[in-house]
């Protein structure tokens, strides 16, 4: 088959230059479909990141109502296999469960996500419900394309590792506790987690009665990620709360350095520390902020950490143990068959199941003080910016975060967590912004995302922030290297 341009033309082009080109009548979207469906082909096979390409799709850009109009104007786009849901087509969340699960209609997402003109031409791979920091179970084992060893970590999997790979400039993720920005950080890509108040969830669930959980993107380019967010955001009729708007457009206001900014460096979170390595690359990047101007210096909100994240593991297990029984009780079984559901989700749906209303008046509460002394911080601080991961990527195979996990207890099991994840959840838990930028590397020489925060409503300024370190790096992520499995190296 003739592509319509050579891989490295092709991996030079973000997503907004491509749909620049497309509206020129240099390119088509078939023909843009074909290259990214030829690029899942070249570098699937070491991965195992994409569950199913969408053939028809590929072939008829317009099949499932693309509007080639859109900004995007039919750029190709990977669908997590999880959360918004494609009419017609298959979402099995990662889970032996749900093989088969065929949705009747699209989510309002999914509107937005066609409005913008992205045509979605596959799925990719998630853990069993998107509840772990891993891909690797009976259905797939999906691997870093920097060093096939190593995980993607997750739980946006596949989309970080079919970016990273060049496969695509950008693809759908999902974030209930940093499965937007770990997986980008680790991956080597931009991963955005806005606030409460921006992306729908509609019609499942609200961004009050999810709470943690948001929708999202992980990217190349900095300026796609801002038409993303502009193109796709707002709320569906009947949500809980207002959807807010930017007082401009994002794609407009990254246009601009932001003022000088008060970034404040942590990377000691309650008994959770950075290992000495990840610690000196944070301080490498302060330095280098510095020398863009911004006013740098070790601060962190004063909060009680240990509660937050005993908040947030009774908010993840409260929240997954009724998405499972919501599960059980449409395939109209009375528990998860141990076939088919792995080990800690069990536990999860056993521990969270009968949770009463006093235990989740206490999580709110302590969710309240800590976004409260959030809150306070960012009166003093722009921007507060950690490493994205406490600990090096894990190998493929360290099953202790994997739920396939022979862990008894669903505490220890999360605790072992967030020793790891530490710096992503409690942005989830304050309904704050943060982002994933691709600046530094762990001990194995694998990519280390370096992780911004600011206040609530402040996505904004950390696209602009990020926009300014592009400009300032010539746009070269990642020292400008490229992982060994990628569209421009054929098999890697």
């Amino acid at each position: 088959m003739t592509l319509a341009m050579s891989w490295d033309e092709w991996t030079a082009h973000d997503g907004t230059a491509l749909a620049a080109r497309v509206r020129a009548g240099e390119l088509t979207p078939s023909e843009l479909a074909a290259q990214a469906a030829a690029g899942i082909a070249l570098t699937n096979g070491p991965t195992s990141a994409v569950v199913e390409v969408f053939d028809d799709v590929v072939a008829d850009p317009l099949k499932d109502g693309m509007h080639p109009d859109g900004v995007f104007a039919g750029l190709p786009y990977l669908m997590k296999d999880l959360g918004p849901t494609l009419k017609g087509r298959l979402q099995e969340m990662g889970s032996q469960l749900m093989q088969g699960n065929r949705a009747s209609a699209d989510s309002f997402l999914t509107g937005k996500l066609r409005q913008a003109g992205l045509n979605i031409i596959g799925r990719t791979t998630t853990p069993e419900f998107g509840v772990c920091s891993s891909v690797e179970n009976d259905l797939f084992v999906t691997r870093n394309p920097w060093n096939l060893d190593y995980t993607t970590c997750g739980s946006s999997a596949g989309s970080a590792a079919m970016v990273a790979a060049g496969v695509v400039p950008i693809a759908h993720a999902t974030d209930g506790g940093g499965s937007i920005r770990i997986p980008a950080g680790v991956n080597g890509a931009i991963g955005l987690k806005c606030s409460r108040g921006v992306f729908s969830i509609a019609p499942g669930l609200s961004d009050l009665s999810g709470l943690v959980s948001t929708q999202g993107a992980i990217s190349r380019s900095v300026r796609d990620m801002a038409s993303f967010v502009d193109h796709c955001r707002g709320g569906a009729p009947g949500e809980f709360m207002p959807y807010w708007s930017a007082p401009e457009p994002y794609a407009d206001l990254i246009q601009r350095d932001p003022g000088r900014l008060r970034i404040a460096l942590v990377h000691q979170w309650g008994d959770f520390a950075a290992t000495p390595h990840i610690a000196g690359e944070l301080e490498r990047v302060g330095r280098f902020l510095q020398g863009l101007g911004h006013e740098v210096a070790w601060a962190q909100p004063v909060v009680d950490i240990r509660a937050a994240f005993e908040a947030q593991t009774f908010c993840y297990i409260s929240n997954f143990a009724q998405t499972i029984e919501s599960m059980l009780r449409t395939l109209g079984l009375d528990r998860p068959p141990a076939d088919k559901v792995e080990p800690i989700n069990i536990k999860i749906w056993e521990a969270g199941r009968d949770a009463s209303y006093a235990q989740r008046f206490a999580m709110q509460a302590a969710f309240n003080s800590t976004a409260r002394g959030f809150g306070s911080f960012f009166e003093d601080w722009d921007i507060l910016l950690s490493p994205v991961t406490a600990l090096p990527t894990p190998r493929v195979g360290t099953t202790e975060y994997l739920t396939t996990s022979d862990n008894p207890s669903v505490h220890d099991w999360f605790e072992n967590l967030w020793r790891n994840f530490a710096y992503t959840p409690i942005a989830n838990l304050c309904g704050i912004p943060g982002i994933s930028l691709p600046l530094a590397w762990n001990e194995h020489g694998l990519p280390l995302g370096m992780h911004a925060q600011t206040r609530q409503a402040g996505d904004g300024l950390l696209l602009q922030l990020a926009a300014q370190i592009e400009r300032a790096i010539g746009g070269r992520w990642n020292d400008g290297r490229r992982p060994g499995v990628h569209v421009t190296a054929g098999q890697g």
